[in-house]
């Protein structure tokens, strides 16, 4: 069984998935600044995963080149809506095995490849994932609404059924 953090990584990558559903290519290229356009927004969140849970265990990434279209830091861009959800799951599908692997004692630890710009260990990356999703997903509805999108998800879906608390 997946550790519980791995649980809600899932959870909120399932709520990203479902907030952005019927999204057509046009609206998920358009940039609304200082807004990233929401294709950028899964290309980033996919970059961010494969660097996390990929690069920093010493693991190739999924999707090499992936940071030059939307990593952070770099200029704006508004990629095509299916390239970025096709390298959102090649990604996902990658670190899942990482993931499944994770146990309290390894997220307490530090990764394998150590980096100038992060010392955390990798629950904290875990933790900042997670963050990571939400915070975009918020973004990504603000879009949605200033794009006059309706009936969108206004509210967390079954997290009981989905991730519900419990312990490792």
């Amino acid at each position: 069984m997946p550790h519980p953090l791995v649980d809600q990584l899932r959870f909120a990558r399932f709520e990203w998935m479902r907030s952005l559903d019927g999204i057509d290519d046009d609206d998920a290229r358009r940039r609304l600044e200082p807004m990233n356009c929401i294709s950028w927004m899964i290309g980033h969140l996919a970059d961010g995963e494969q660097n996390s849970f990929l690069g920093r265990q010493g693991v190739p990434l999924a999707v090499p080149g992936l940071h030059a279209i939307c990593g952070f830091g770099n200029p704006a861009s508004t990629p095509p809506l299916a390239e970025m959800w096709t390298a959102w799951h090649e990604v996902t599908r990658a670190t899942d095995a990482i993931l499944d692997a994770f146990t309290s004692d390894d997220l307490l630890a530090m990764p394998a490849v150590a980096t100038s710009s992060s010392s955390d260990s990798n629950g904290t990356m875990l933790l900042r994932v997670i963050g990571h999703y939400w915070f975009h997903n918020g973004e990504a509805q603000a879009v949605r609404q200033l794009l006059g999108h309706r009936n969108l998800p206004d509210f967390v879906g079954n997290m009981g059924a989905m991730a519900p608390y419990r312990t490792a």
